[in-house]
């Protein structure tokens, strides 16, 4: 095994022997953060998410749609409610969110800038 998967498998041993949980709701990251974690052995354990395109997707799942007009679903508001709506629904100790644009730059929502991303992870509260 390489360095970075031995490093890896030593995280997710310490997480599910500690039995922490984690979440993520994703949104320009296709899954990535999700995918990640799932190709250790185990993480089913520990693990779980959602990968959130649309925002009638975000709002479906709990986000505010409120938080979505007001500050916009690329900010650091959008991605603080996806951390925390997504730890709510799946009851985890460690929550991300992260929304942004890394490639083109989305039509349908006005605050989208190329190369812009927001995440937010909570620990707990």
């Amino acid at each position: 095994k390489s360095m970075e998967q031995k490093e890896k498998d030593s995280i997710i041993k310490k997480l599910i022997d500690t039995h922490t949980t984690i979440s993520a709701m994703e949104s320009c990251t296709s899954g990535m953060i999700a995918s990640t974690i799932t190709d250790t052995e185990g993480a089913p354990q520990f693990f779980g998410g959602y990968v959130t395109y649309l925002n009638e997707t975000k709002i479906f799942i709990g986000v505010e749609e409120e938080i979505i007009q007001k500050y916009g679903v690329y900010s650091k508001e959008c991605a603080e409610a996806m951390a925390k709506t997504v730890q709510q629904k799946l009851h985890t100790d460690i929550a991300i969110g992260i929304t942004g644009t890394t490639g083109n730059t989305d039509p349908n929502n006005a605050d989208s800038v190329q190369g812009v991303v927001y995440f937010c992870i909570r620990v707990k509260d």
